[in-house]
């Protein structure tokens, strides 16, 4: 319903058209500090009404001109809810928009376009190259009131923690979200392999959200089972479903999704309900599960899972976004308790060795 230039940008959204309920969108237009990785990833958007001339004080442009500048299709004056409604109905399903093709031609290559199950868009989202995250350079940033000086969004505490973050279509505000927490994060591709993480000697691993088909990530699976029990590990999304199939676990694709900043998942550790924020279309099979492997969190509305942690070993995994942006953020604790497992088992190993 909102939040649409962090849609966008979302890596997540890659290979997928992306259709806003909310009747009028694009009434802030876009501006930098907002989005969630470099560039739009989403095939197309699709719209009610398309606001043209924004009003915020933080806009550098309008949505309509930013999505041109990406060559990204938008089209508008679509009931967007009954769209909803269908897709409910009858599940995600492909789809085509064109501004050249006749109405026959548009539905043939709707039909030929390839199905989300099997896709590895991994590999076109993931990072060239590593990269050591500098909040201060992409940090929201707002103007002081009284000199007209820009200062940083919230204090940044001491770094405590050096970790690895695999970057399987991350997004900014998880690495906003961990820097707040206290690591210091070094990014690196998804064809990184475990031998390459564990020689740079890192206090933890971050498995991060990405678009596409868990199963079809084997070559991610195995290197993911060479840290299992080396290093502390926290996955969110995409990186709580490669941790299922690291433990020989499987996933399966649901019938239309989890989407939006409204979904109800409840810990059945403590019964508590947070209202989350989602973006997956595959969920993890519970009964392909190890009995190590404790099922954490459930979704409210169809029962999936929606968290993982290992009984013995210090591995946790959320289906759903804690960093929430845009969304609640009910779950931002999360990056704190990864914070806390590492330092436990940093003590733990310690004592051992001693």
């Amino acid at each position: 319903m909102t939040g649409y230039q962090e849609v966008i940008t979302d890596p997540s959204y890659r290979g997928q058209i992306v259709a806003m309920t909310y009747p009028q969108i694009g009434n802030y237009g876009v501006n930098p500090e907002d989005a969630e990785s470099a560039a739009p990833h989403l095939r197309a958007l699709v719209i009610g009404e398309l606001c043209e001339v924004p009003s915020n004080w933080r806009a550098t442009q309008p949505l309509a001109a930013y999505l041109a500048e990406h060559r990204i299709p938008g089209i508008e004056g679509i009931d967007t809810r009954a769209l909803t409604k269908h897709l409910r109905s009858l599940g995600a399903m492909r789809a085509c928009v064109s501004t050249e093709l006749h109405r026959e031609a548009a539905i043939a290559a709707a039909q030929a376009a390839p199905s989300m199950t099997g896709m590895d868009y991994v590999h076109e989202v993931s990072t060239p190259h590593s990269y050591h995250w500098q909040e201060e350079s992409r940090c929201w940033r707002l103007p002081n009131s009284s000199t007209g000086e820009t200062t940083s969004y919230r204090d940044l505490p001491p770094l405590r923690h050096r970790i690895i973050a695999y970057d399987f279509g991350l997004k900014f505000n998880i690495l906003r979200r961990l820097r707040q927490a206290g690591f210091e994060v070094e990014v690196v591709n998804s064809r990184t392999t475990a031998t390459e993480v564990l020689a740079k000697n890192p206090a933890g691993v971050f498995l991060s959200n990405g678009p596409g088909d868990p199963a079809a990530l084997g070559y991610i699976h195995e290197e993911i089972r060479q840290l299992l029990g080396k290093l502390p590990i926290f996955g969110i999304c995409l990186g709580n479903q490669l941790l299922a199939h690291a433990f020989g676990g499987t996933t399966f694709k649901l019938k239309f999704g989890h989407r939006g900043g409204n979904q109800p998942v409840k810990d059945l550790r403590t019964g508590r309900v947070a209202i989350t924020s989602q973006n997956h279309g595959f969920a993890v099979a519970p009964d392909s599960l190890p009995p190590e492997l404790e099922v954490t969190h459930i979704n409210l509305n169809d029962g999936t899972v929606e968290g993982l942690r290992h009984r013995v070993l210090p591995v946790f995994s959320v289906q759903y976004h804690p960093e929430a942006a845009p969304g609640p953020h009910d779950a931002t604790y999360f990056f704190k308790e990864f914070s806390e497992l590492i330092q436990s088992t940093t003590h733990q190993t310690l004592n051992t060795k001693h």
